[in-house]
């Protein structure tokens, strides 16, 4: 009904109710923004200061037991001297059914080249972080069957990432080259020669005659990168096109965070000289899966040699990334850059 004489019909009077209506919520939703914006802005600066100290300190040293004769064996650190060539780290969580066979490959392969060089010792690491399954028992079974002087097992009380498992097993590790490796085992350990080879070089350029087993070799910060770039391909054309834009989308944010030089920053398998992981793993502060992207950061700022190589790979089905984890990187990605860029996190 049309009202006359001045007075405003209802359609005039229903539209300017509407376009109040929606200037108020363009309000409410400018200033929800803002809210939340300068909270996690907040959120970000608290979160940084409060890692500023993380590399800092340790939990008590972890205790190796020995299965066979239930006593504590002696726990090393990453500042005493080599006793070993080669020590493998592998963080494992929840990977009762993925990890005997990984372990039964590594350990087969270390023998038959111990048995080949009797000058070639080494040493398998495991860190159970946190596992609720059988890991735990997985990996005493190896400890028994191979002895302590070979494999050990550090149990961590409660899951803390894969970032703090492996930083654990290379700062109580005895090798001259420390190798980090997925449970999964999803590069062939045999590769380890590939990124070995790459140091010996390095260091016969830095002046050290490496040759094979020098004892040198673990005196000079080098590191070597397994890579599946050479991989790229053929993983676009085979992935669902949303993980292909993650991907992508992390390449990004990664290459803002840390800078060019390094194609594939997630790849499990890294071989760092002892003093290269001295210099970086009692440094670095981010625990999950992003710490790799700092130690990129890291080497770059000791000015450590990265070498990039490419490795065998395959997906091995039980992969622990979901969505959550991709937010957690971001996050992670952007406390780092927050962190080192205005100084609140000091090397």
């Amino acid at each position: 009904m049309f009202q006359f004489g001045g007075v405003a019909s209802e359609p005039e009077g229903d539209m300017e109710l509407w376009g109040w209506r929606w200037t108020m919520f363009l309000e409410l939703s400018v200033i929800v923004a803002f809210v939340i914006g300068v909270g996690l802005i907040l959120a970000i600066v608290v979160e940084t200061f409060k890692r500023r100290f993380n590399h800092a300190h340790l939990e008590a040293h972890p205790i190796f037991e020995d299965p066979n004769s239930l006593k504590p064996v002696r726990c090393p650190y990453i500042n005493d001297p080599a006793e070993k060539y080669i020590s493998l780290i592998i963080p494992a969580f929840n990977e009762e059914h993925r990890l005997p066979a990984a372990l039964d490959e590594t350990m087969n392969y270390l023998q038959q080249r111990s048995r080949k060089d009797q000058s070639f010792s080494y040493e398998v690491i495991v860190v159970d972080d946190g596992s609720k399954d059988g890991t735990k028992k997985v990996a005493f079974d190896f400890v028994r069957k191979y002895k302590v002087d070979n494999v050990r097992v550090i149990l961590q009380r409660k899951n803390q990432g894969k970032g703090e498992a492996i930083r654990k097993g290379m700062l109580h590790s005895r090798g001259q080259l420390l190798l980090m490796l997925d449970a999964d085992g999803a590069t062939k350990v045999d590769d380890l020669e590939k990124l070995e080879t790459q140091i010996l070089a390095v260091a016969k350029m830095k002046g050290v005659e490496a040759n094979g087993l020098s004892e040198g070799i673990g005196d000079i910060p080098i590191v070597a990168f397994g890579s599946r770039a050479h991989l790229e391909k053929k993983a676009l054309a085979t992935r669902k096109w949303y993980r292909n834009f993650l991907m992508k989308g992390f390449h990004l944010v990664v290459l803002l965070a840390a800078g060019p030089g390094v194609r594939d920053t997630q790849c499990g398998f890294k071989m760092f000289t002892r003093a290269a992981a001295r210099k970086l793993f009692t440094n670095i502060r981010l625990k999950r899966w992003c710490f790799d992207v700092e130690l990129v950061y890291l080497c770059k700022s000791f000015k450590i040699p990265i070498s990039e190589i490419s490795v065998n790979w395959s997906e091995i089905p039980g992969s622990k990334i979901t969505p959550f984890s991709i937010l957690n990187m971001l996050w992670e990605l952007t406390l780092m850059s927050l962190g080192y860029r205005i100084g609140i996190w000091k090397i």
